[in-house]
């Protein structure tokens, strides 16, 4: 009885899903087309297999990069995907401010998570306080917790309106100021771009948020937001987002979610197996790689619930996607001679976990990447952060986490603390 009892409350839940699904209009019918977002043009964005587009916009925006740095170094900071994960980069932004540590960056990417911390990244330290105020504090309660969330998309599978949690953070903090400010900016040569994954095309779109802040008013701030709210829509977590879009004859939708669904982090617009020979203007360029997640973990015995065993599932394929997109960068920086900085949560981080969305959690790991980058205990090579997290941890009590560039050797305990 109990059996047929949740069989039929399964398939009741079922249905009301597709009652309340929210309906759209067809995606434009090729991969490449002239369809662009309404009221806007081409120049906010871009599929990344059109290679003729590559070839044509990359000298411009490599160009502007070099004027912005005025004659120094292009810096570079990419920031990856990883769920909660993106309290330590928002934490590791606000700690290298603390530390006068925190260069200028000339070319800021974001990826999910990422995505939301890139603007605050490229804006400087200014913008610290609204920082912490989205992700390492009070606010962040408005991220649900994996299972509730879960839970409310099987209920309400396009969301509940357009006012869930992850709406209201970022329709919070995107505000006229901070258009007009990255609009500013952009100006000057630098450049903000943020990954979705097209869920009709299956592929990455990069977005250059500059060009949308420059359009001005309330539709740029819209297509902002909504840009960095389809980045960090995890799947099943998060409804996906509609994107409005016309080739000036026939109308159409798209459908947005999480950039890591396809790419875990980029350096430059010239992503996937695309790198222009122009990429050579930028040589000597300092790199700086964010990961807000672990690329290794100790073994932990998963709960048979279905929130847990999606999110450390998505995890797992984050995981293994971010090392290989970490040894592509690795490469062309190599080839480039263009110094490779990272900094990933170590192996021995406790209980961290990709869908924890807890404020407690959150702001544990905020002021860890707080406390590592104003150490200048942030960064390390690819070589330092692959040997830190293949070391045999020593079961010690009470052991306290060392930060992403400390030369110390890391213990392991089930009590780890963290400093």
């Amino acid at each position: 009885m109990r059996i047929a009892k949740s069989f039929l409350s399964l398939v009741g839940l079922i249905a009301l899903a597709g009652c309340v699904t929210q309906s759209h209009k067809p995606p434009p019918p090729t991969l490449i087309s002239n369809a662009v977002p309404i009221g806007f043009d081409a120049s906010v964005r871009i599929v990344t297999t059109d290679r003729s587009r590559f070839t044509t916009i990359s000298p411009a925006i490599i160009q502007g990069l070099r004027q912005a740095a005025h004659g120094d170094p292009v810096n570079i900071l990419a920031l990856s995907g990883g769920g909660s994960g993106g309290a330590f980069g928002a934490g590791a932004l606000a700690g290298m401010t603390r530390g006068h540590q925190r260069p200028d960056f000339q070319l800021v990417t974001g990826v999910s998570a990422g995505a939301l911390i890139a603007p605050f990244a490229f804006l400087g330290s200014s913008w610290d306080p609204a920082l912490q105020d989205a992700f390492g504090g009070e606010r962040s309660y408005l991220i649900h917790s994996a299972k509730s969330t879960f839970l409310a998309r099987l209920v309400f599978p396009s969301g509940i309106g357009s006012q869930g949690s992850l709406y209201k953070l970022v329709d919070h903090f995107v505000t006229p100021e901070m258009i007009a400010a990255v609009a500013a900016e952009t100006v000057k040569g630098r450049r903000l771009i943020v990954a979705t994954t097209d869920l009709d095309k299956r592929e990455t779109v990069l977005w250059d948020m500059g060009v949308i802040a420059a359009h001005g008013g309330d539709a740029a701030r819209e297509l902002f937001r909504d840009v960095l709210i389809a980045s960090a829509s995890v799947p099943g977590m998060f409804p996906p987002v509609i994107i409005h879009v016309g080739d000036g004859v026939h109308s159409y939708d798209e459908l947005h979610v999480d950039g890591s669904v396809t790419t875990p982090l980029f350096i430059t617009p010239l992503v996937a197996d695309v790198v222009s020979t122009s990429l050579d203007q930028l040589n000597g360029s300092n790199v700086y790689v964010i990961v807000n997640g672990q690329l290794a973990s100790p073994p932990h015995e998963s709960s048979l619930e279905t929130p847990e065993l999606l999110g450390r599932s998505f995890s797992a394929q984050l995981m293994y996607k971010t090392k290989e997109t970490i040894a592509f960068v690795d490469s062309v920086t190599r080839e480039h001679h263009m110094p490779l900085r990272i900094a990933v949560i170590p192996a021995d981080y406790p209980d961290h976990s990709f869908a924890d969305f807890r404020p407690k959690s959150l702001l544990r790991l905020f002021d860890y990447g707080v406390d590592c980058a104003a150490r200048g205990q942030l960064w390390a090579t690819p070589e330092q952060g692959i040997r830190r997290d293949q070391i045999d941890f020593v079961v010690s009590q009470h052991a306290a986490v060392s930060c992403p560039g400390s030369s110390e050797t890391p213990s392991r305990s089930a009590d780890a603390t963290v400093p």
